[in-house]
């Protein structure tokens, strides 16, 4: 029975190569990865093209990294990041290696923490003949004697190479000028993004030369507007997304970028100028009405008259950002919503945001409203259940990321209603929602609790100032002398049988922050946190889960690749060491100020997660250095290790 078993199983036709790759369509990429070690063909398949559609590889600068290059010159296309470059010998053969295996093949590179010379990256860039975009994000190395491109001979090869460069990053350079701008740019005719975030641009007054802009051309010491306007001017044609985040742009020298003839901006990213007047949001609006995507947050002298401003101008406007904008309230709001094409809107940190009129905006009658997928109110706290009961109602068809963190006002009440309307969500943050509980998870909020409670308006008995309590009444309860009703056996038993809306019905998740919701225990996280396709998990700060919920989420909850389990005083070794067999795919860790993990914990991860890339251990007192150091040399992909104040020290030294 055995040998013909044997023999069917020899004599069985392999699956063609087509149907693999049809097979693995269906599977998300972590589990492409998975599948792709079965055996030779199935690799094959999962290496199509169908699968390598904004691939990237990211690898810091070493000696192992030359083979991977190589192995990386057998695909037709692809993108690099490679961090941690420098002036010496394996830094400078690496680019050589790229050059020469990648040339004609690399759509995309990115050099973050790196400070490479410029005859080093001169040397590359002429090989780049296929590159779409290009991040020299932070690279003063380049930009600092001024010398950059100075010969016309490399002019010559690097605008060859790079003519059909779409986007540059040249956000953060401290010593880009005039000139070294006008070198490069010119080697990039046809740019459609440009960043120049956080750069040094001289908007108005010159103080090198104690004038103002402009009065001197091709200055050698800083980037002036009359610069980029020039570029503006240039490339109008083709430039479509323009970044001037943190930056001290003037209203004026807005008006003049939006003013350029004929330039058709689609994405302006303006984070963090605080400088910029509603006079000159307006004027914006007026010159740039295309406009998709807005992100003005961190503008602190903005008021509502802006949000108005881009109610009435920017009827294509798909993303805007308002975050951090302590001014705006709720006016012009409900016009805002009333853009039928907007799917994304950040309110973070928008102090006075309540909710209310956003709920207006969504409900007017017979007029189009905005289909939003991502809605970020981060920190607004007016925000109360009423706002999330009406907003879930009115959002539940479209909505797939909510960010909540930090309503404290937000209740059970709240998360039934999400669990109930917007079970479309992927990403969903509850952190610092400290009047969450168990009951709200498992959606069994008491009908009598679930009454919102807005009719009361201010009838409440109030104290005042002067009298306080005279003994007329009860004091009412504060909320830290609360505690929650606790979960019985028999409620649990309840849940499982009940049809009600509790976060389980969420079953598309693929992220989940429940940090510092302090009244959260293992009668919850057990029953509740079993989502298949979770990525990231964020259970920081709830001092009554135990052993239990880590080894419930890590059975369950089989594809993560991030875990926060800082402050956690429950989680021992043995919950580390029933959790770590089932996550294989883990990356990051974090189990900072977990005093009851020891050096057991990290030989279960040094056993089983082999992808382990950033681990953070510190305060952990139980933990030994030497411990640390076979960790780091067992996992081979690990970066980045936070180890500060093991093994007992004193923080205060």
């Amino acid at each position: 029975m055995d040998d013909s078993d044997g023999e069917d199983m020899a004599e069985a036709p392999a699956l063609p190569v087509e149907i693999i790759v049809y097979i693995l369509s269906f599977l998300h990429a972590s589990d492409r990865k998975e599948a792709s070690l079965v055996c030779r063909s199935w690799y094959y398949a999962s290496q199509d093209l169908c699968f390598q559609k904004n691939v990237t590889f990211s690898f810091p600068a070493s000696a192992s990294s030359l083979e991977l290059i190589r192995g990386l010159g057998r695909k037709k296309c692809c993108s690099l990041i490679i961090s941690q470059l420098d002036g010496f010998s394996i830094s400078r053969s690496l680019l050589v290696e790229v050059g020469v295996c990648l040339g004609s093949k690399l759509e995309s590179l990115a050099l973050p923490g790196s400070s490479i010379t410029e005859a080093s990256l001169l040397a590359l860039l002429p090989c780049l003949t296929s590159l779409r975009r290009l991040d020299l994000r932070g690279l003063d190395s380049l930009f600092m004697s001024g010398a950059f491109l100075s010969r016309e001979e490399h002019r010559q090869q690097v605008r060859s190479a790079l003519c059909g460069l779409e986007e540059l990053d040249l956000s953060d350079l401290r010593y880009l000028s005039d000139l070294t701008f006008n070198r490069l740019t010119g080697c990039t005719p046809h740019l459609h993004r440009l960043s120049l975030a956080g750069c040094h641009i001289a908007f108005e007054f010159d103080p090198y030369r104690g004038c103002p802009v402009g009065s001197v051309e091709g200055s050698s010491a800083l980037l002036s507007l009359r610069n980029l306007r020039r570029l503006l001017m240039e490339q109008k044609s083709t430039l479509m997304a323009l970044d001037l985040s943190r930056t001290s742009i003037t209203p004026e020298s807005l008006r003049t970028v939006a003013q350029v003839k004929d330039l058709v901006l689609q994405e302006l990213i303006l984070h963090g100028c605080k400088e910029l007047t509603d006079y000159s949001m307006e004027v914006l609006v007026k010159h740039q009405p295309n406009l998709h995507k807005l992100d003005i947050s961190g503008c602190t002298e903005l008021t509502s008259r802006s949000v108005e401003a881009v109610a009435r101008g920017l009827k294509s406007l798909r993303h805007l950002s308002l975050s951090r904008n302590w001014r705006i309230t709720e006016k012009g709001i409900a016009d805002v919503l009333s853009l039928s094409s907007l799917r994304s809107l950040y309110l973070s940190e928008c102090l006075h945001i309540s909710g209310t009129e956003m709920v207006k905006g969504l409900q007017v009658p017979n007029a189009p409203r905005a289909q939003l997928e991502t809605l970020n109110l981060k920190s607004c706290t007016y925000i109360r259940d009423l706002g999330v009961f009406s907003l879930a109602q009115l959002l539940g068809d479209t909505l797939r990321e909510l960010d909540l963190t930090s309503c404290v006002n937000v209740t059970d009440l709240s998360v039934c209603a999400i669990a109930t309307y917007l079970q479309k969500l992927v990403v969903l943050r509850l952190g610092w929602c400290k009047e969450v509980t168990d009951w709200g998870l498992l959606g069994m909020v008491q009908k009598a609790e679930c009454e919102l409670s807005n009719e009361m308006g201010d009838k409440d008995l109030k104290f005042t100032r002067t009298f306080g309590n005279m003994g007329f009444f009860k004091p009412p309860r504060l909320a830290f002398e609360e505690r929650p009703k606790l979960v019985t056996q028999n409620d649990l038993e309840q849940f499982r049988r009940q049809a009600g809306a509790s976060l389980l019905a969420l079953s598309r998740l693929q992220e989940l922050d429940l940090s510092a919701c302090s009244k959260l225990t293992d009668s919850s996280i057990t029953q509740v946190v079993r989502y298949p396709d979770l990525h990231c998990l964020s259970l920081s700060m709830l001092s009554e889960i135990t052993d239990a919920s880590l080894a419930s989420v890590a059975w369950h909850c089989r594809g993560l690749v991030s875990l926060t389990l800082s402050q956690c005083p429950g989680i021992r070794d043995h919950g580390v060491a029933q959790a770590a067999p089932y996550l294989h795919r883990l990356q990051h860790l974090s189990l900072s100020c977990c005093n009851n993990i020891t050096d057991r914990s990290l030989f279960s991860l040094m056993q089983h997660c082999k992808r382990l890339k950033t681990l953070d251990i510190s305060m952990c007192k139980n933990i030994s250095v030497t411990a640390v150091d076979l960790l780091q040399s067992q996992l081979p992909f690990l970066e980045n290790i936070h180890y500060k104040f093991i093994g007992g020290a004193d923080p205060s030294l």
